[in-house]
């Protein structure tokens, strides 16, 4: 790190604290903290301060210096000791700062002249070690009773923390234990291409042709079938998106442990359709049947099909006034509609039913399985789960299931 480029004056505004932060209280051996979330990765790991900075915290909101923070607390704080700990705030990527553009900069740029994505959930959501995430995998899919059934062409699938939706990870990646395809798409959820709106306002389908890297594997990208989906106009390789993204990983982590055999994958984000709510026609629509038409080609018979999405989020964590608990009957309701239309293959119905409220319980699997249903209008779908996850302590909840989809019987 270049200490020059640190904050470093006692008269000029701080740069505010980042907004897309989330600063969470937690108790840590008796300590009360601020933990400083990022989902972008950016801030240092794991940075967290003790709750009585609170507020000098408050106060860093880029509209006063070091000197005029230190009289608003009465002196109580020597100038020299607040401007040490905005460095340390600068050094952590805290702030909105010079230090932090460039940083986060470069990191992505870093990351789009690799070959390869690393593993962003290894040691988080599941063990790094590969001895011990087997061990762990196993033990997931041994109490499962499903039978394999290697009719299903595609799968619809959560993509949950692993730790809450384990069982039902299990029953639905069961089901394709026995299939040996040789390329795997897979349509995820885009949940952060909302942040590069200059780079993906024109294309809602993020591709990648990096390999990407599990703790007990490589899988390599089919550079041929991302070329060809290029065709579609719609579809870009420019993959920043892809490099924190979970939805595409979670699932590639079960198929390759079900699968042993050698695979390529076509890893594919896809960003938000809210526009189709208000102009189920327009550029956007166009833009879907295109992409659908290019996927459509790369069912060579030898290609399963991976969709990766969750349904409800709902309650005072996403904005709600009412609390899940309060919300689980309606919410409920929607999920089973929009699972009815999925299993029956009904895409102008699914997008009617999520138009009559725009989507208002945020069901964030809509997009990827919309575009697999426009593509692939003849397969008909069984679903395997639903279930409700009840964050209680923060009075929300996220739904999600499962829907395997097969050609129908003559």
């Amino acid at each position: 790190m270049n200490e020059t480029l640190l904050f470093d004056s006692f008269s000029s505004a701080i740069p505010e604290l980042r907004r897309d932060l989330q600063v969470i209280p937690v108790s840590d051996n008796g300590k009360q903290l601020l933990y400083f979330h990022d989902s972008m990765g950016y801030a240092s790991p794991n940075f967290a301060l003790d709750r009585q900075t609170e507020p000098v915290l408050s106060l860093i909101n880029g509209r006063y210096s070091v000197n005029q923070i230190a009289k608003l607390l009465n002196n109580s704080v020597e100038p020299n000791d607040l401007l040490d700990f905005v460095q340390l705030l600068d050094q952590n990527r805290i702030l909105n700062t010079k230090h932090f553009r460039l940083f986060s900069n470069r990191l992505e740029k870093d990351f789009e002249k690799s070959d390869t994505r690393k593993s962003a959930l290894a040691g988080e959501s599941y063990p790094a070690d590969p001895h011990l995430l087997k061990a762990e995998l196993q033990q997931m899919f041994k109490h499962n009773n499903r039978s394999a059934d290697d009719t299903i062409k595609a799968l619809y699938a959560p993509h949950i923390d692993i730790r809450v939706g384990m069982n039902q990870y299990a029953e639905a990646f069961s089901l394709i234990g026995e299939m040996k395809p040789d390329r795997v798409v897979i349509l995820g959820t885009s949940h952060y291409a909302g942040y590069y709106e200059e780079m993906y306002g024109e294309f809602p389908f993020i591709g990648s042709s990096k390999s990407y890297e599990l703790p007990f594997r490589m899988i390599n990208s089919d550079r041929s079938a991302l070329e060809h989906l290029l065709e579609a106009g719609s579809f870009t390789l420019n993959d920043r998106a892809h490099r924190i993204e979970h939805s595409i990983e979670i699932h590639l982590l079960f198929a390759s442990y079900i699968w042993d055999h050698d695979f390529t994958i076509v890893p594919i984000l896809v960003g938000e359709f809210d526009e189709l709510f208000y102009h189920s026609s327009g550029d956007l629509a166009g833009k879907v049947d295109r992409f659908a038409e290019s996927l459509r080609k790369l069912d060579d018979g030898n290609t399963f099909f991976l969709i990766s999405g969750d349904l409800s989020h709902v309650g005072k964590k996403f904005g709600d006034t009412q609390t899940a608990d309060e919300m689980r009957i309606t919410t409920e309701g929607i999920d089973r509609k929009f699972l009815d239309y999925a299993s029956f293959n009904q895409p102008g119905q699914l997008l009617s039913h999520l138009t009559e409220n725009y989507d208002a319980t945020r069901i964030c699997g809509y997009p990827p399985l919309y575009t697999f249903m426009k593509a692939f209008p003849e397969l008909i779908g069984n679903q395997i789960n639903y279930h409700w996850w009840d964050e209680k302590e923060r009075q929300s909840a996220v739904s999600f299931g499962s829907i395997s989809f097969r050609t129908p019987s003559p």
